[in-house]
């Protein structure tokens, strides 16, 4: 197990690699010309008059996803409240949780009813760009000084900048991964893929023992969509899935139908259980952490679940590994992941410093609190002391750090109506009711 010391060499590098790639898939400007925090409230004539006196007692109403208790996100949020709380004793926070599918309909229908909660979760690029387009957040920087930032890793919030100004903060990166049983993997004599070809030998093994290759919850699309993500990362690779996504090239050309045709063979192959299109993520995911089920594509926030023994029994018995490589592929080395995940304030917030604050105490802190729950890769610097790294999220910091290129999630890259039609597609891929041209042709129906 490599120890701390080693991870913030390697974050080093790992933010650097960020920096370059963020540049890239971020829907914001390519290159970030946000000006200082007291810069930006000086020339628009901010005073920040929404902030209280000192022992004015102040109410926030905050929204989250956070559902499930011992989710690894949802632990490192309560540990970042609990330590804001006991220092703001005049702050209270009124928590609205809300599981993820629907939380995405929550907040997009209180956005357009003008009913935004003080501080609110979203993904940043496509999926929070409406929401400031429609000016329902507040820009963050006219309500922090220098100071509150001075440790975030500023190239890792490209996805919250939105011409040229940063509207909210992220906490943490995450990466996909393949997950593996070691032990039922080594039980049923069969290789861990680092290829494609090897991933098919898996699933055929498994098969032939009548175990479920792999585990996915279908029924939320997000999660299928992951497989369809990195299948088209290893046929067209990140720079081009990221032009397709900007509308700047075609998806209607033979590298995304072959992304799309491995999804269809996967299915073929009967990697995913039939009825995977009825299951959610939460159900699938019980599979792997009973040790039912050996493989799971699944972002970097799942490590903490696999390694709490309290809900997990197959604790130090999974590694994480890359999707595997497709031969011939220049771009088997590219990740889907990013930092996306963020906290914003409304604009309608009484008490926007506050507000902001808080945002900017709660992201901070969760930076270091899902690091040592293994839920995430830091975005803030951070100071771990002597804690111990988790092995599980070494070998994930140890693939990110090897990367040549991310891509975030292609739900959290487009806008509105777009995001639908494409979860739409995917799900038509596992049912098998498209076809790889189909697929193409109906996303670049959204470029035209």
């Amino acid at each position: 197990m490599g120890g701390f010391n080693k991870c913030k060499k390697k974050f080093a590098a790992l933010f650097l690699c960020f920096v370059v790639v963020l540049g890239i898939v971020g829907c914001g400007p390519k290159k970030a010309q946000t000006d200082t925090p007291s810069a930006a409230g000086e020339k628009e004539g901010k005073t920040n008059n929404t902030q209280p006196a000192k022992e004015e007692k102040v109410s926030l109403d905050v929204w989250h996803l956070w559902t499930i208790e011992n989710d690894g996100n949802a632990v490192s949020f309560n540990r970042a409240l609990e330590q804001y709380q006991a220092e703001h004793p005049n702050v209270t926070i009124n928590i609205d949780a809300t599981e993820n599918e629907a939380y995405k309909t929550k907040i997009k229908t209180a956005i357009s009813a003008n009913e935004a909660p003080d501080v609110f979760f979203t993904w940043g690029a496509g999926f929070a760009k409406p929401f400031v387009d429609a000016g329902q957040v507040a820009k963050i920087t006219d309500y922090l000084d220098e100071a509150a930032l001075k440790n975030l890793q500023m190239a890792s919030a490209n996805n919250f900048m939105y011409d040229g100004a940063l509207y909210g903060l992220p906490y943490s990166s995450w990466v996909g991964v393949l997950y593996c049983n070691e032990e039922m993997f080594n039980e049923a004599g069969v290789k861990i893929p680092e290829t494609y070809d090897e991933l098919m030998t898996a699933i055929e093994v498994f098969n032939g023992k009548g175990i479920v290759p792999i585990t996915v919850g279908a029924k939320d699309a997000w999660n299928a969509m992951f497989f369809q993500n990195i299948a088209s990362i290893r046929t067209a690779g990140t720079e081009l899935s990221t032009q397709a996504l900007m509308k700047e090239a075609s998806y209607d050309q033979q590298a995304f139908a072959d992304g799309a045709q491995m999804v269809l063979d996967l299915v073929e192959a009967d990697a995913f259980d039939p009825s995977c299109l009825a299951f959610s993520y939460d159900e699938a995911k019980i599979a792997l952490l009973n040790g039912e089920c050996p493989m799971m594509y699944q972002g970097s926030w799942l490590a903490a679940e696999i390694q709490n023994e309290e809900i997990s029994l197959v604790k130090d018995k999974v590694v994480a590994v890359n999707f595997p490589a497709l031969e011939g592929s220049a771009y088997n080395n590219q990740f889907l992941g990013g930092a996306i995940e963020g906290l914003v304030v409304s604009e309608k917030c009484e008490h926007k410093k506050v507000a902001a604050e808080f945002v900017a105490y709660i992201t901070e802190a969760m930076a270091k609190e899902s690091f040592l729950q293994g839920s995430g890769i830091p975005v803030w610097d951070i100071d771990a002391g002597d804690a111990s790294v988790d092995p599980l999220v070494q070998q994930i910091v140890d693939l990110a750090y090897g990367s040549d290129g991310y891509v975030v999630a292609w739900d959290t890259f487009l806008s509105g109506a777009d995001v639908t039609t494409h979860l739409s597609l995917v799900q038509d891929l596992f049912a098998q009711a498209k076809t790889a041209d189909e697929f193409v042709k109906g996303m670049q129906a959204l470029n035209e």
